[in-house]
């Protein structure tokens, strides 16, 4: 009998024991809600608008590639990378110029921006059809203007093409679109022309100066001859005296 009494009280903690376990167990599974946080900024700033400087242009062109260009402080001179995004044609709507602009695409940095201008030839890459070089006299990628060789690589050769009708065409489009030395041969003869008339301006002041002095010589010897005769008015002098 004890035994029996013994048997079933060590059942009846197990049982309690287990019955206890399975409702903490199920407690724990009731999801907390975490409560909801909000920070408020300490100081409010007014929204800043950005000027890309390409707001009077229109975005003729545009297509994804990568830039290089040709380094030649290396010992030997290579090619470096200069970065990966959407190459684009830009006119200006007043002048209708063209650019052409190049940023990266995660830093949104330049890479190329120069003007299309009719010195600008573009050739094909040895070795490969996807690809282009040229070389240009002035370009801002840096904030200042230098001339740079650049190569520029596409997905595939009909990408390429794409880049090399608008390139051409655009170029031929372009409104005042002239090279350096047409430029300086301008700039020569506008001051030739300038020179000239400077000349001939100065040629007829020295004309018109030599005339006043001759009349001024004439007048001078006039009035020394006459200076040996009685004028008029010095007869009438003499004979009122008289």
């Amino acid at each position: 009998m004890h035994h029996v009494l013994r048997d079933y009280r060590l059942w009846d903690t197990c049982w309690t024991m287990t019955d206890s376990k399975d409702k903490a167990d199920q407690q724990d599974d009731v999801p907390v809600e975490s409560p909801v946080l909000t920070f408020e900024p300490v100081v409010k700033l007014a929204p800043v608008e950005l000027k890309t400087l390409e707001e009077n242009e229109a975005e003729v062109f545009k297509m994804r590639a990568k830039l290089f260009r040709f380094d030649t402080k290396e010992d030997p001179p290579e090619w470096k990378e200069r970065g990966v995004g959407d190459v684009r044609i830009l006119k200006h709507k007043k002048t209708g110029t063209y650019r052409i602009v190049m940023r990266r695409e995660k830093t949104h940095k330049l890479c190329a921006n120069h003007r299309l201008t009719a010195d600008l030839k573009l050739l094909p890459s040895a070795g490969s059809d996807r690809a282009w070089v040229w070389t240009t006299q002035a370009d801002l990628a840096d904030e200042e203007a230098k001339p740079e060789q650049l190569a520029i690589r596409f997905a595939n050769a009909e990408n390429a093409g794409k880049f090399k009708e608008a390139f051409e065409k655009f170029q031929a489009e372009s409104v005042g679109s002239k090279t350096d030395d047409s430029l300086a041969d301008e700039v020569t003869k506008m001051t030739i022309k300038d020179d000239d008339t400077t000349t001939s301006t100065q040629d007829n002041k020295t004309t018109d100066n030599n005339k006043p002095k001759e009349a001024a010589v004439t007048a001078t010897s006039s009035s020394s001859d006459d200076a040996t005769k009685p004028s008029d008015g010095d007869k009438k002098e003499t004979s009122v005296a008289e």
